[in-house]
């Protein structure tokens, strides 16, 4: 008996040598035999049919069938183009005036990548691969293009498709302190929303199918930190995109930056997916070698945004030939393609496209008669409550933080330190009632304040870093931007508070404060709240911000005029009323009065003389206060005031990222 699954799969450049002629014939009789005959048929029918070109070829394992559906991705007359005028960009075809004209970066695109095939996009730097994958997997809205994307013969949804695909870009977007087990488990609990079970079976499947079970307790690492090889990272990156099973993968440049051996083992696990589980695969590629090119299905060439090819590997062969080209021995056919693509576009024949109009017509009947309705993608939405989505980002946060060591255990000894080295610099300022003495105490408050507002910066590049995953993420709708925000803003509450209480123990008493419990305590609380502030400050201007440079420039100038009109140099009735804005926004102006309310109010403040002159008090702390223009009621109002400026900078850093993320999408 003959099973046609098990038919050899023919690769049309592993047979090229016998003419594109008899490679039309072999496709188009074994998609009639697939068409017409059972999977009882004798096999002596097949006798007459060519038996050598079987010989040396891959074999196609059968599809699983417990994939719901498979899909179909084409473009018809796709065109895309950018406004070169004031370096910006206008995203239309067919409108629009500049200075210099519009860039195409597509014209007419017409192409499609199929179930159970590999599909690559290749062409010279600049020939608008990425474009073109970023178009086919959602990361461009269709509103600024022209032409079509289906999806089965169905317009793509913008909103779900993404959701149920997997892209890769080509840099690797990854915690560098997180295992790679660790890495791909928070990406399974937060994808997959079936519990942790559901997310462990997962992993473990997905990182035997990888090869990362030898590396699966080995931190990710970057730069700056050593980890895994380049070939495993780039695993890694694949891998989070694929633990939630998506039937359509979207890679761009996968074996960018490989060594030859690392490169096939990616392509291979590529290609086991796709035979095994019938995915599809579209991937944007250089310059492969030979051994990676037999693994491709369908290639689609690029040159300055125009088709060249778009079929088989043996068919761009022949279309070479009818260009009357020779390709060299030691030349592979893509590699020879792109240097002559500009010629090939000039010799591209009609014969050549009558010589395969039957095959493809033959076997786009074939996929359309697979069609399937992906209705159910518009009822695809996030996988966990908002809630859980919390626990999950927050666990994640929590390791990133304590294995920082940037971040937390310089962050931990910086402020023992600087407490300690303030309370000796300022030990017992306060046995003295004189002016000094008070301008000293007064300095050492605003040099604090200096010191717990600025030291959080140090947190921008890992805000930055942060900022990419989670435009990535939340571009494949693994979770809300909300949750992301609640859960950095949680974890940072207890990490904080033990800052502020190290800071704290270790300058109060040296600098002799005011000898009080409750005192104390309110010191930490300000302490708290000041760093609270700073962080919630940075956080929301590292979603603002391009970069580390232009962010570290804005933060560092918006610190200075927030000190300089806190009213430490000068007064308030003195801030001419152009300015007294600025007095109200800045970050200074009520943890300082709160210091000086703890320090010089109460009923203690009345009776303690804060400035004498010879033997005789001039200036009790009640009227300092007053002299000042602080009340005493200032003192819990404008704890309400900096917890206000905490949840505010919080909810403007979300709203800037929500509409960062929806500005990718839309």
């Amino acid at each position: 008996m003959f099973s046609l699954l098990a038919f050899p799969y023919l690769t049309s450049h592993r047979i090229h040598k016998f003419g594109g002629l008899v490679d039309l014939l072999i496709s188009i009789l074994r998609t009639k035999l697939s068409l017409s005959f059972s999977l009882s048929t004798p096999l002596s029918l097949f006798h007459c049919s060519l038996p050598m070109f079987f010989m040396d070829l891959p074999m196609k394992r059968p599809i699983s069938g417990d994939r719901r559906t498979q899909y179909r991705i084409e473009a018809r007359n796709l065109c895309y183009k950018i406004s070169e005028s004031f370096d910006g960009l206008n995203w239309f075809c067919g409108g629009g005036s500049s200075k210099r004209g519009p860039k195409f970066i597509l014209k007419n695109v017409n192409c499609e990548a199929r179930a159970g095939e590999i599909t690559a996009i290749a062409g010279p730097s600049g020939a608008g691969k990425t474009t073109l994958l970023e178009i086919l997997g959602g990361n461009i809205p269709l509103k600024k293009i022209s032409g079509q994307v289906l999806v089965n013969d169905q317009h793509m949804i913008e909103k779900t498709f993404p959701r149920i695909s997997g892209y890769v870009t080509q840099d690797d977007a990854l915690f560098p302190f997180l295992t790679v087990e660790e890495t791909l488990m928070y990406s399974a609990l937060l994808r997959l929303g079936g519990g942790r079970k559901e997310a462990e079976s997962r992993v473990r499947k997905l990182m035997k199918d990888l090869g990362l079970e030898h590396v699966a307790a080995s931190r990710v690492g970057d730069g700056s930190n050593r980890g895994i090889s380049g070939g495993e990272m780039r695993r890694v990156s694949i891998g989070v995109e694929l633990v939630h099973d998506p039937a359509v993968i979207f890679i761009d440049e996968p074996t960018s930056g490989l060594d030859s051996v690392s490169a096939v083992h990616v392509m291979s696990v590529l290609r086991r997916m796709v035979i095994s589980q019938g995915k599809t695969v579209l991937i944007t590629i250089h310059q492969p070698g030979f051994r990676i090119m037999e693994l491709f299905d369908r290639l689609i060439l690029l040159s300055s945004g125009v088709v060249m090819h778009n079929g088989p590997l043996g068919h761009l062969e022949e279309k070479l030939k009818l260009a009357t080209h020779q390709i060299p021995h030691h030349v592979n056919v893509l590699e020879f393609a792109i240097d002559v693509v500009d010629s090939l576009a000039m010799h591209t024949s009609e014969t050549f496209n009558k010589l395969h109009y039957q095959q493809n017509r033959v076997e786009n009947q074939t996929i359309r008669a697979l069609h399937i309705d992906t209705k159910d993608e518009k009822s695809v939405s996030y996988q966990n409550s908002r809630s859980t989505e919390v626990i999950i980002l927050g666990q994640r946060f929590f390791r990133n933080t304590f294995r920082t060591k940037q971040l937390f255990a310089t962050r931990v000894i910086q402020a023992l330190v600087a407490g300690l080295v303030l309370g000796t610099i300022f030990f017992r300022t306060g046995n003295n009632n004189d002016k000094t003495t008070l301008q000293t105490r007064l300095g050492f408050f605003a040099f604090s304040l200096t010191f717990l507002l600025s030291s959080t910066t140090e947190g921008l590049p890992i805000f930055l870093r942060e900022r990419m995953i989670l435009m990535r993420e939340t571009s494949r709708g693994a979770y809300r931007v909300s949750s992301y925000v609640l859960a950095n803003t949680f974890i940072f509450l207890p990490f904080l508070l033990m800052v502020s209480l190290l800071f704290a123990a270790s300058v109060y008493w040296l600098v002799g404060l005011k000898n009080d419990v409750f005192g104390f305590f309110y010191f930490s609380l300000i302490v708290w709240m000041v760093v609270l502030m700073s962080n919630s400050f940075v956080a929301c201007f590292s979603a603002l911000v391009p970069n580390f440079i232009t962010g570290n420039s804005v933060i560092a100038g918006l610190m200075g005029c927030f000190f300089l009109f806190s009213g430490y140099f000068i007064s308030k009735k003195n801030i001419p009323n152009y300015w007294i804005f600025m007095h109200y926004l800045s970050l200074f102006k009520y943890p300082f009065e709160c210091f000086l309310i703890n320090e010089y109010g109460g009923d203690p403040g009345k009776g303690r003389c804060i400035e004498s002159k010879q033997g005789v008090c001039t200036t009790y702390g009640e009227v300092f206060l007053r002299q000042q223009d602080i009340k005493e009621s200032h003192k819990w109002s404008n704890l309400a005031v900096m917890l206000g400026f905490i949840v505010g900078y919080r909810i403007l850093s979300f709203v800037i990222l929500w509409y960062r993320c929806n500005r990718t999408r839309s």
